[in-house]
């Protein structure tokens, strides 16, 4: 029987990270990451994880770090936040590129300036087009079963998987979390076995100068794979369900969507309110539904497009702006309908940046803005906002 604790969400992450048996933990720290590694830093000090971790001077330089661990063969593993994802850049290009399955939490927290360490999700989602497969946790437990899903997937499809939990909301809340036993772990998750890595006794070069007449047909294999994660995806949260009693839907969750004529998206733990919100309004008459974004990356078309076929209206809410333009989320929704068939009203409503709380209220303004409005006034419609000048 699995035993249950109360922990934080960045020890949710960090017990994860102990039971997938990682090999190399390479990180910086910064707020709100930092009881991630703080947490396996006295786990191996406990002799509780035979690890190296590796302390170095900037996020960039973890995320080298856990290159070169990934190529070595070993399973690596880095958290940061914000600015430091914003600083690694250059590197997640480089790990999706050389297809190496690395693991990386990142607590989501607002870019600055003004300097905030607050939630929103811009940190992650402006790091979409670097080849990461990207999850968005709604639990302290989801936290936890992701990670360990996460190293499965990434090694299955050769590529760098992101979890993302919100700051504070998630990552400094204590929650029960259902530790899985060890050995049970290890039959989901045997030991890596790398399709290739450094040999000195037969060396190669790893992503090296190449021409116009390959270049674009590498590119085009880790746009295949990307692609094949979906099914890889739902494949592993089946799996995972059998074997630990718990499913989160594959890419999506839908909650009370059968007969749902308004389903509003959502992601990570504003659908817990969301939720709340659903129940209240169908109490009420109200044909709500909500639709939770678990998988970012790879985008989830199929399980979108099911969606927009039963309803009179989809809401999607953002807690991120693409500044000059409207909410990420909202646009690949937008994207991915365009040459539907079905096509019904799609609202976009940002909401909760900065950390600001996104309450029943708040959810509420966006169902009733949907049942009451044949089409949205414009593209962007901010929900909670103080003062809006003209």
């Amino acid at each position: 029987m699995d035993k249950v604790l109360v922990i934080e969400g960045t020890h949710a992450a960090s017990y994860a990270v102990k039971l997938a048996r990682v090999q190399v933990i390479s990180a910086y720290p910064i707020t709100p990451q930092t009881g991630v590694v703080e947490k396996l830093s006295e786990i191996i000090s406990h002799g509780e994880l035979s690890a190296k971790f590796i302390k170095v001077e900037s996020e960039h330089s973890a995320m080298a770090s856990c290159i070169g661990a990934s190529i070595s063969g070993a399973r690596a593993f880095t958290a940061t936040s914000s600015q430091g994802l914003a600083l690694m850049h250059e590197l997640l290009h480089w790990a999706a590129g050389s297809r190496l399955p690395i693991v990386m939490v990142n607590v989501n927290r607002a870019m600055a300036p003004p300097w905030s360490i607050y939630v929103d999700h811009n940190d992650s989602l402006s790091q979409r087009d670097t080849g990461w497969i990207q999850f968005y946790a709604e639990s302290n437990q989801e936290v936890l079963d992701t990670v360990l899903q996460a190293y499965k997937i990434a090694e299955m499809v050769l590529l760098p998987v992101m979890i993302n939990l919100d700051a504070f909301f998630l990552s400094h809340t204590s929650e029960p979390v259902a530790i899985p036993r060890q050995d049970v772990v290890d039959e989901f998750l045997p030991p890596r076995e790398a399709p290739f890595k450094v040999d000195p006794s037969d060396p190669h070069a790893f992503g090296a100068l190449i021409g116009p007449d390959a270049y674009m047909e590498v590119r085009y294999k880790l746009h295949r794979a990307m692609g094949d994660a979906r099914e890889i995806i739902r494949q592993v949260d089946t799996e995972y369900a059998e074997k630990f009693g718990r499913s989160y839907g594959g890419l999506v969750e839908e909650y009370q969507t059968e007969d749902a004529e308004f389903i509003l998206i959502t992601a990570a733990t504003a659908s817990s309110t969301t939720r709340i919100v659903v129940d209240s309004m169908r109490s009420m008459g109200f044909p709500v539904g909500m639709a939770k974004l678990r998988v970012f990356r790879p985008f989830p078309d199929e399980e979108i497009y099911k969606l927009v076929k039963k309803a009179r209206k989809i809401g999607v809410m953002d807690r991120d702006i693409s500044f000059g333009a409207t909410g990420i989320i909202y646009q690949e929704t937008k994207a991915m309908l365009y040459n539907s068939l079905v096509r019904p009203p799609l609202f976009g409503f940002i909401a909760g940046l900065g950390g600001r709380d996104i309450t029943p209220s708040t959810i509420e303004e966006m169902f009733n803005y949907m049942i009451k409005n044949d089409r949205p006034e414009s593209e962007t419609i901010w929900v909670g906002l103080k003062h809006k000048e003209n």
